[in-house]
């Protein structure tokens, strides 16, 4: 199922590749949401609380191992894209092992500094003992999650974007059940929630794992590329860990906004829970399409077609740019039925607080947009320094933004809202420019 993205139609080509890999991450956020929604709807605001702030957490500290597994992905790509299958194998050999062991290092880490971490999130005294039920079942999730995208990032690397879609799914299917089961049926809490997301997270490591070894034989490391290969290693550690730089940037500047937002209260943060996962189905299929550019830049770097790079990058902009000013009207006419499917329609204020952040922030998804392609555009062509300007200057931005704004009682919270496209509209002009300036000529 591997696809030669250096041939064929480009935006044809960019769209096929990327519709499994958006399908992929509405499922995966459906398993998220599935703990949200259900957890609102049973137990109540204060557990909604401490899940929303659990996965903001989570979505942190396994955004480092993402980020190595895409940066690691780009480079397979670029070395799939030469038909360097040498290279491709002995990279995936040395790279598994050195994420592995930071992944477990992370791991071991976060159970180290729950407590800590309980207090720099800023939880309410009422959903403290929620959030270390839920983080301490959760944290175990962390080794299967980078397994996951590990297999996966080598799948999509080659063209095969439809399989990692495939063991999504039915873990997601599996993570809705098991929190039906666990929550509705055995009363387990917010513990019922955390389990069911850990159960469906190994079975798709399981999955990814097998398929690899039993389907992609020809993708499959021989005795000779065990071997550790430093200039090898030194290449994907360079392109993966400024990845996970930018990646985990990124979520540690919405940590720090988790907390401030903390701070207003649990209705605030109820409120917060809730629009965060919408946000995630609005503008996640255009992150998943940016990272699929990424790979299709990558192809065709290694392979030396920079005709295809140029061309892509303006059908890109035009396809993404498109998508999200659609999602930005869906989001601001449903804004009101969006919020009250995760909480019951009495809790007026928290419905309140999520459609006000959802009609400001909402209205800009263009913005993040063209910020995915640009973070997409800059890791395929071995530049990912620049995404992790990028990223400083949109979460630097907001995160500032956000504190200064919100010490001032008349604005308040909106000014938290505000701050996030103003940082993403920054960063585009930022990448745009050095697009035009540096890039462009060097294209044609």
């Amino acid at each position: 199922m591997q696809k030669d993205l250096t041939k064929g139609n480009i935006g044809k080509t960019l769209v096929i590749f990327s519709l499994p890999m958006i399908g992929g991450n509405i499922l995966q956020q459906a398993y998220n949401i599935a703990d949200t929604l259900i957890v609102g709807r049973t137990i109540g605001s204060g557990a909604l609380s401490a899940v929303g702030s659990s996965y903001t957490l989570m979505v942190f500290l396994t955004s480092i191992i993402i980020g190595l597994t895409m940066g690691a992905g780009v480079v397979f790509a670029q070395l799939y894209g030469a038909g360097k299958a040498d290279d491709l194998k002995r990279g995936m050999v040395n790279s598994f092992f050195f994420m592995l062991i930071l992944s477990l290092v992370i791991n071991v880490i976060s159970f180290i500094l729950l407590e800590d971490i309980i207090v720099l999130l800023n939880i309410a005294p009422e959903v403290v003992e929620y959030t270390r039920i839920y983080l301490s079942i959760i944290f175990l999730g962390i080794i299967p999650t980078y397994i996951t995208n590990y297999f996966s990032s080598i799948l999509r690397s080659v063209g095969n974007s439809v399989i990692p879609l495939v063991f999504l799914a039915i873990s997601a299917i599996i993570n809705i059940v098991l929190d039906l089961v666990f929550i509705i049926v055995f009363h387990m809490g917010v513990a019922g929630a955390a389990w069911a997301t850990l159960i469906a997270q190994i079975f798709s490591a399981f999955g990814t794992t097998i398929y690899f070894i039993v389907k992609e034989k020809n993708l499959y490391p021989e005795k000779k590329h065990f071997v550790l290969d430093l200039k090898l290693l030194r290449f994907i550690i360079s392109n993966s860990v400024l990845t996970s730089v930018q990646q985990s940037i990124m979520n540690f500047g919405i940590l720090m906004v988790q907390g401030l937002v903390n701070s207003f209260g649990v209705m605030v943060s109820a409120a917060f829970a809730i629009v965060v996962k919408i946000d995630a189905f609005a503008y996640f299929p255009a992150q998943d399409f940016g990272n699929a550019f990424s790979i299709f830049i990558a192809q065709n770097f290694g392979a030396k077609k920079k005709e295809r790079i140029g061309s892509g990058y303006r059908q890109a902009m035009t396809i993404s740019i498109a998508f999200c000013i659609i999602a930005s009207i869906l989001v601001n006419v449903f804004a009101v039925d969006l919020i009250s499917l995760f909480i019951d329609p009495s809790e007026k204020e928290i419905i309140s607080i999520g459609v006000q952040y959802l009609r400001i922030e909402g209205s800009f998804y263009i913005g993040i947009g063209i910020l995915f392609l640009l973070y997409g555009l800059y890791r395929g062509l071995a530049r990912p320094m620049m995404s992790v300007i990028l990223t400083v200057i949109s979460l630097g931005t907001r995160v500032a933004l956000a504190y200064f704004l919100a010490g001032f009682p008349p604005i308040g919270v909106l000014g938290i809202w505000w701050a996030i496209p103003i940082g993403w509209f920054l960063a585009d002009l930022t990448g745009i420019l050095y697009y035009e300036k540096k890039i462009k000529d060097t294209l044609l």
